[in-house]
Parts: C-alpha cells; structure tokens; sequence
C-alpha cells in the first residue's frame, strides 16, 4: 500500500496542527520534510521517541515543531506512522501538508488510517465503528458505551453467537459424516433448544438497538400541547435562548421550531409544535397538520399541560393522541395557582413533571430525570456491547431470520443438513457485523463516514 499523509486535527485554527503520515515509508518521507535538532536525521527515530526540528518545503523553511515517530506494528494502524505537530495556523498547516505530498505521500481518504488498522488486524470492523461513534460522543453516557465498543465489547458478543452457532453446525455435520460412530444424535429436540438460544441472544442484541440510537443520535423530541400551554417557553428555557416567539395571543406558534437541546448526557433534537385545537386559520392548521405527522414520528413526546387552568377538551384529545407512546407529560405554570386535576393525565400517560417554564432554573434537571426514567436509558451496559448503527442492526435482524427458519425448519421435520445451510447464512451475517467476511463495498461505505485524517 502507498504511504498516506492528511491533517489529523481540526481545519481551524488553533495551538497547534498535526499531520499525519503512514506506511512503509513514512520515516523515509518525514525526514525529508523534518530536519530534527537533537539527532542526524528523522528516519533514524526509534518508536515512542519524539524530536524539536524544523519543519522543510524543499529549502524553504515553514515552521518549528515536534516529530513522533510510530514503527510497527506498535502502532494506530500497524504501520510506521510518523505525526509532525506544528503550529495550528491555517495556512502554515496546509503547506506543511504539501510539503509531506511533494515528498512522496499520497493523500488520505476519509478514515483510511482506521481503515489499515482494519486490514492490519489492529481492531475489529465493530472497534473501527466505535472510534468514529467517540469522536461524535455528545454524553458520558455514550461515550462510555463507545468506549466499551472501542475496547470490543460487541465483538466479543457476536463471537459467542458465531460460537453457539459454529457448535450446532459441527454437530450437525458429524452426525451427517459419521453417523456409525459415537457421534450424539441430532435429535429435534436438542436442535430446538439450542437455536432457541441464539435465537434469543439476537433478540435481546436487537431489543436495545433503539436506546443506543437515540443516545447516539439524539431523541427527536416533540414538545406538543394546547395554545398558551406554555410550549414555546419550555423550549425556550431548555435551549437557553430565544428560539420560539412567545405571546399570549393563542395560535402564536404555527410552524415547526427545531433545536438541539442538552439536558446533561441526554441530546434531545426538540421540535416546537403548533398547539392543538379546532381552528379556521388555514395557516394555523397547516401547522397544526404539521404537528400531527411530527408526533408520529417522534422518539419521545413532552406533552405540556397548563396547570392553571382545568383540563379541556383539546388536552383530552392530546391524551389519545398520545396514549401508549413515549410521553413525559408537563403540568407547567406551577408558580400560579393550580387548577388541574392530574388524575387523567397520569392515568393516560403517567405521573406528570410539575415545572414553572418561566421561573424555574431546575427544569432541565427535572426533565433529564423524567425522561432518562422513561426511555430507560440508564440501562445501557458500556460493557455489555450494543448494536451501534443501522448497519449492525441489519446483520442481526438477517442472522435472527436465519435462526427463525431454521428452527421452522427443524419444528417441520426437515433434514439436519438443510437446516445447517441456514444456519451457514446466519454464520455470514454475524461475521459480515464483525467484519471478518465483509466484503470490499461494505467496508469502503462504513469508512467513507469517517473524517480525513482518522
């Protein structure tokens, strides 16, 4: 493979830049680019040492700054790999990259360095996942789970599946190949009980695909309520700005108001909706259409109550509306004197929040607990391994299909060796997860996700 070069931070402006060279001969390119103070020439540099040099264009000089040098395979991508960190200057970055370009390094993909850690055997194709899941890590929470990743929490699961499934498979087979030796009998009860039990590890894997995806990805939240509820200025607050206009005039918010909101580990992608109620304001009810099709599609609804006014019929619409989804209902305005009866409202949907949007500065706190009790995100095992992207869960779902027929089959009566072709199939989604049978397209479109430079 050719020896690649990209910057490996930020294209801003900052401390300082690094930039990233490996391959077979990255030392060899660092050196013509380097030219170290303490030591005769950069390609000499053992690994884990580092050097003050000046930084070379040709004879020009463009700056001063630090060579580490990596051999392999003790290194990211299994390569020698030598990082030159400069000056964080825009411009001074750019030029230090061309000079490493000029000097015989090729221009790296999007995260072709995490892509030869791959093909080097330094990570599984679920680690090199996890490494773009911590750089995009806006939780602890998450962070942790991607971390747990990182250090093969996942892979280690899916290589129990490929054992459980390799061990029904190979008594299948020797039952088939050796039928009058001492081989145990394949009996369907025996095949029964033990694909019952992948299939159930599948199930379980694919049970918590959605917690995981919303914590990576952010809940899509719709805040949704009467007029005046109070709507706008619970978004406001959770955003910490102005985001949605708030009056007392009824049918203020029309169309949808979107905002990312951080309530602690949680990322909520907050949707201000039009409130609800019959109205002949062709615009209005655009808006308030628009509202019904984004609560269908919502991971999470904050339903808003004004608790200084009874309950009306809007609010008994929105409790059908809603009731059976993932709801934290809101009973807002606490700082005025109450007038709603919560009863219908916790037994349509649960015991509400009660919050003044306008006065209370722990109504982020509040929220974080509510909805981390009712997503049950506290659940997430950072050691357990979980299904991280769409990609991995479409492995399970084909490997759990695969199961599910085989067991099918064998409930059916059909000859051992053909449920072991199914399970064969099961076998090749589990490795295409970890990528040890995933092909050249599959692993080419999980890096093309990454950035350049990782």
């Amino acid at each position: 493979m050719s020896t690649i070069c990209a910057i490996a931070t930020p294209p801003a402006a900052g401390g300082i830049s690094v930039i990233r060279i490996s391959g077979e001969h990255a030392a060899d390119i660092a050196a013509r680019v380097f030219r170290p103070v303490s030591v005769r020439r950069a390609a000499e540099l053992k690994g884990y040492h580092a050097a003050y040099g000046r930084i070379f264009d040709g004879e020009e000089q463009l700056d001063d700054g630090v060579l580490l040098m990596f051999r392999a395979p003790h290194s990211y991508t299994g390569e020698d790999v030598a990082e030159i960190s400069c000056h964080g200057g825009i411009y001074v970055t750019r030029r230090v990259l061309s000079a490493c370009v000029k000097a015989g390094a090729t221009p790296a993909a999007p995260g072709e360095f995490t892509k030869r850690a791959l093909l080097n055997g330094k990570m599984s194709l679920t680690q090199a996942e996890a490494v773009a899941d911590i750089i995009n890590a806006q939780g602890n929470q998450i962070l942790s789970c991607a971390n747990g990743q990182r250090e093969g929490a996942l892979y280690r699961r899916m290589e129990l599946c490929a054992d459980k499934i390799m061990e029904v498979s190979s008594q299948i087979s020797a039952w088939i190949d050796y039928p009058d030796d001492d081989t145990p009998v394949v009996t369907q009860e025996w095949l029964t009980k033990r694909l019952t039990e992948i299939r159930e590890m599948f199930r379980e894997l694919l049970s918590g695909y959605d917690t995981g995806r919303m914590l990576r990805e952010g809940i899509s939240c719709a805040i949704v309520g009467k007029p005046n509820a109070g709507k706008s200025t619970l978004m406001n607050r959770l955003a910490g700005q102005q985001r949605s206009i708030v009056s007392d005039i009824e049918g203020t918010t029309r169309d949808i108001v979107e905002e990312t909101i951080v309530l602690g580990d949680i990322v909520l992608r907050a949707a201000d909706c039009a409130g609800i109620r019959e109205t002949d304001d062709l615009v209005e009810k655009i808006g308030v259409d628009i509202m019904l099709k984004k609560l269908e599609s919502a991971d999470l609804v904050l339903a808003v109550f004004d608790g200084s006014r009874e309950l009306s019929d809007e609010d008994r619409r929105l409790l059908e509306l809603i009731r059976g989804r993932n709801v934290v209902a809101i009973v807002n305005k606490s700082d005025l004197p109450q007038k709603l009866d919560c009863a219908e409202i916790t037994a349509a949907v649960g015991e509400p929040v009660k919050l003044s949007a306008k006065q209370d500065d722990n109504a982020a706190a509040l929220l974080e607990q509510a909805v981390s009790s009712r997503l049950n995100l506290q659940q997430l095992d950072p050691d357990a391994g979980f299904l991280a992207n769409e990609r991995q869960r479409d492995c399970v779902i084909r490997a759990n299909t695969a199961v599910e027929q085989a067991l099918e089959a064998a409930a059916a009566g059909v000859t051992p060796d053909a449920v072991g072709v199914m399970l064969e199939q099961a076998l090749d989604a589990v490795y295409e997860l970890s990528g040890k049978r995933a092909g050249d397209e599959v692993i080419d479109e999980v890096f093309r996700r990454f950035c350049v430079g990782k």
